[in-house]
């Protein structure tokens, strides 16, 4: 007949814990009075450190300075009143000191025959990329760059131009047409919900930077406010090439 789990000595309870959680994925960690009781050698691999030379550490010490006061107080909190902490994101350190992004959740458990807290960390890096590789990737599928004949391109713009797409617009544009052999690109803006300084002084910006890489940009689909902004601003500026449709510059370009 198997042993009562009662009727275990500490000294197996915390054995038959380091087993349970020996061999977990995420970083566990135990402590007690922020001193590190045991940390599985999945931790001490993702924390670049050796399992051994970190017990006893101050397991504040593994968060960066920004939230050791809170993470102070979360210890405390679920000491005290033994309450389950919520999941949270912070950022710590690692051995090496590089700095890495987790998601830690606390609850308070029994070590043997003393209280103590159980930390499980979880990297984020992972979701991280993949939340960046979905960003580019909308952005991309935002942004797409039709080749429509030999050295002729059009990009159609729909939505809003607020700071935050045009920045990324202006980052992204001169990268895609690296693929492609162009000597002249149609920006087609039919599809512009906002018409105001911001997309002005998109569109300008972006003239100019094609100037300097020896493209020709050809605007279509301007709207009367917008032309009349455009107007306005390029008192300063230079004068933009524009046709009134893709099927217009198209005629123009390919005869």
């Amino acid at each position: 007949m198997k042993q009562s789990n009662h009727n275990l000595s500490d000294k197996e309870k915390v054995e038959l814990y380091h087993q349970v959680v020996e061999y977990a994925l995420e970083t566990t960690i135990i402590h007690s009075n922020q001193k590190v009781l045991y940390i599985n050698e999945p931790g001490a691999k993702f924390l670049k450190a050796n399992q051994n030379d970190l017990i006893g550490a101050n397991v504040v010490d593994v968060f960066t300075e920004k939230y050791r006061d809170y993470i102070v107080e979360r210890i405390r909190k679920g000491t005290e009143e033994r309450t389950v902490s919520e999941l949270v994101e912070t950022t710590i350190y690692r051995a090496d000191g590089t700095t890495v992004d987790v998601e830690l959740f606390c609850h308070p458990v029994m070590y043997g025959e003393l209280e103590a807290i159980q930390s499980t960390i979880r990297d984020l890096t992972p979701q991280r990329e993949a939340e960046a590789e979905l960003e580019q990737m909308m952005r991309d599928v935002g942004t797409p760059i039709v080749p429509v004949h030999d050295g002729i391109a059009v990009i159609p713009l729909i939505g809003d131009l607020n700071e935050v797409r045009t920045e990324e617009l202006i980052e992204i544009i001169p990268e895609k047409i690296q693929g492609y052999d162009l000597d002249y690109l149609i920006i087609d803006l039919s599809g512009i919900y906002n018409i105001d300084e911001v997309a002005v002084q998109f569109i300008y910006r972006i003239d100019e930077i094609m100037q300097l890489l020896g493209l020709t940009l050809i605007f279509t689909g301007f709207r009367p406010e917008l032309a009349r902004k455009s107007i306005e601003a390029s008192l300063s500026k230079g004068t933009l090439r524009t046709m009134s449709n893709v099927k217009q510059a198209l005629h123009q370009l390919v005869k």
